[in-house]
């Protein structure tokens, strides 16, 4: 018989079995043979195409799609409100499609909740130019981040109010959205820390007790301007007055005017909106502080070093968004 070379598979490389008699086969196997069948039948992609996207990332953006779905319900109408039908209507898929992505309604809504903090937690990082080298315009900034400056901002306080009033009734729920780590106070603390270590802030303050009034204040602020209760103008007078009193010696924070009214619609003068296109620097600091904005997961805390424990009873992570 004569010698053949031995050929191997244009599949997956494996050397092929040659028979003792007849044509050498081209494929180690039927399943090889019908793989590169199918890729026959199959257009090749034209010059530039991008690669079709991994399964991974079409399931990844199907779960969002469902999440921004609950994002929508719970701004619009409540948590009460978004049941797997009316979360797979909004979605526009099917409620199968749903209950495959998540096991349980339950399951959908700390997904959504997670998905939210990452997004504001991604979008309060590019505000944010300052870092830990200027404490008071970096806790400034911060602050901001509470408040209702954009749509976006707006949306997101308006579904973590949703998440917070279903939380009273939902024991399981709340063990989630309410953390008693309060890394949003932390961060505060550790930012007010590092001015105190530079001197730059008042003799004689708490900065834990600060800090607690700061994270409550601003948020409460932001709700009622989501209320029509407040201008923005109004709150940010009222959190320039207590930064003032915290870093007394930042020239750059304005003090509110005695003969200034409680008038929704006075006009005061606003803290400048940090310039999107920088990203918060890595902290420098004489001190230990977080190296990072405040994270907004809600199963997950900051892990900079302890600052002294807080008095205050855990609250919702509200914070930078863009939670």
């Amino acid at each position: 018989m004569r010698d053949e070379k031995e050929r191997a598979c244009p599949v997956c490389g494996k050397p092929t079995v040659r028979p003792g008699r007849g044509r050498p086969p081209v494929y180690c196997s039927r399943s090889c043979q019908a793989r590169a069948y199918r890729r026959r039948r199959q257009p090749l992609p034209a010059p530039g195409t991008p690669p079709a996207p991994r399964p991974t990332d079409v399931r990844a953006r199907q779960r969002r799609r469902i999440a921004e779905a609950v994002w929508r319900i719970a701004a619009e109408q409540g948590l009460d409100a978004a049941s797997m039908r009316r979360i797979a209507a909004e979605a526009r898929v099917s409620l199968r499609v749903v209950q495959y992505h998540f096991d349980s309604k339950h399951a959908l809504m700390v997904d959504a909740l997670r998905l939210l903090h990452e997004e504001n937690e991604r979008l309060a990082q590019g505000r944010i130019p300052y870092d830990m080298t200027e404490p008071c315009a970096l806790l400034r900034a911060v602050l901001d981040e509470f408040l209702p400056l954009d749509e976006q901002r707006a949306f997101a306080l308006r579904v973590f109010t949703a998440y917070y009033a279903r939380s009273l009734t939902d024991p399981v729920l709340a063990e989630v959205f309410l953390t008693a780590e309060q890394p949003l106070e932390r961060l505060v603390a550790d930012i007010i820390g590092v001015g105190e270590a530079a001197g730059s802030t008042a003799p004689g303050i708490d900065r834990v007790y600060e800090a607690d009034l700061l994270v409550s204040g601003a948020i409460g602020l932001g709700l009622d301007v989501v209320h029509g209760r407040r201008s923005l103008a109004d709150v940010r007078t009222v959190l320039d007055y207590h930064l003032g009193r915290i870093f007394p010696d930042a020239t750059d924070t304005p003090q509110r005017n005695p003969t200034t009214t409680a008038n929704p619609t006075a006009t005061a003068n606003p803290i400048a909106v940090a310039n999107p296109a920088h990203t918060p620097k890595p902290a420098h600091a004489p001190q230990p502080t977080p190296t990072r904005n405040p994270t907004l997961t809600p199963s997950r805390a900051l892990t900079p070093n302890p600052a002294p424990t807080s008095h205050a009873t855990p609250r919702p992570n509200t914070g930078p968004s863009t939670s």
